[in-house]
């Protein structure tokens, strides 16, 4: 699936968009158990930003997939990082409960000269 984006519309700005989405699954290669997790994705635009249908769309896509936390995370990271080419960036994937052990992964990134704003990690 193509991600669509648009054109950012404060380009001089160092400005941070968040994304939160609550509704994250995909599947455990080990059990086929489904893991739902929230998708955080915190970024400072540089040339484009991402269309939230799209970015929706996208996710939904790992509901049957069977890929492990740390790999879906950093699939996602890569796949938004190489298409908006961000400033900065950081994803987070905050991960529901199983067997007593909550996960929380976070992949970031930012271009070699960037020094603006950063977004705190995410305390849920």
């Amino acid at each position: 699936m193509k991600i669509e984006v648009f054109d950012n519309p404060a380009p001089v700005r160092d400005y941070i968009i968040q994304h939160i989405a609550d509704e994250f699954t995909s599947v455990c290669p080990k059990t086929g158990h489904p893991d739902f997790g929230t998708m955080i994705l915190s970024y400072v635009p540089d040339r484009s930003c991402v269309e939230l249908k799209a970015y929706k769309l996208y996710l939904q896509e790992f509901r049957t997939r069977g890929i492990f936390y740390e790999a879906v995370t950093n699939e996602i990271f890569d796949c938004l990082w190489n298409l908006l080419e961000p400033r900065w960036m950081r994803l987070e994937s905050v991960w529901r409960g199983r067997g007593g052990i909550r996960t929380t992964i976070r992949a970031e990134g930012a271009q070699d000269d960037y020094r603006g704003p950063t977004a705190e990690p995410a305390n849920r």
